[in-house]
């Protein structure tokens, strides 16, 4: 948060009072489709992912690493039933606060408004560069970009998941690494 805007020691005070931290096991299910997503997750450590449900078929569509929050976040602003599923990919260390209370926090503290301001607009962006991506790239591509930007990533998610998430089948990514590989 300090790399957003300066935060004093009183206001610290007061948001880490309010942030809990929790260790969650690998699998997870932190919001359920269907469910109202009540909290929202700063990852201390471990990797979080949304995905949806189509006819039985997860479908990846974000992964969240260290240093970011997590939500279903619809839900979570709109206090409705989430089309989202948000799990645990890796044994992870978060620190989270529930809607009502941010929601409190966000009263007492105004500086946190800017925080809130700015990761609701690194979310949109990085909706905006998927959606980019599955309309503009190829799946080679978005394979790449995706190695460019997570390659931490591509040794801590199963590949499946991976593949789910550049919207290609797990056959398609093992021949797209192999292709590439030879390069």
């Amino acid at each position: 948060m300090e790399r957003i805007i300066p935060i004093s020691d009183t206001d610290w005070q007061m948001i880490s009072q309010k942030f809990e931290p929790i260790e969650v096991p690998k699998r997870t299910l932190l919001t359920k489709e269907g469910q109202i997503a009540s909290s929202i997750y700063f990852i201390i450590k471990g990797i979080l992912r949304i995905f949806y449900t189509k006819e039985d078929v997860e479908i990846t569509g974000f992964i969240f690493s260290e240093g970011l929050f997590a939500s279903c976040y619809e839900s979570f602003l709109l206090q409705t039933k989430s089309n989202q599923t948000l799990e645990a990919l890796e044994d992870c260390v978060l620190l989270t606060i529930d809607y009502h209370t941010l929601q409190t926090l966000y009263k007492e503290v105004p500086a946190l408004h800017i925080v809130g301001r700015v990761v609701a607009e690194q979310r949109f962006i990085n909706g905006q560069r998927i959606l980019s991506s599955h309309l503009l790239d190829s799946h080679e591509e978005r394979y790449r970009q995706f190695a460019d930007q997570y390659p931490d990533l591509l040794q801590r998610v199963p590949q499946h998941i991976i593949a789910s998430y550049l919207g290609i089948t797990p056959v398609s990514l093992s021949r797209i690494r192999k292709r590439i590989s030879r390069k």
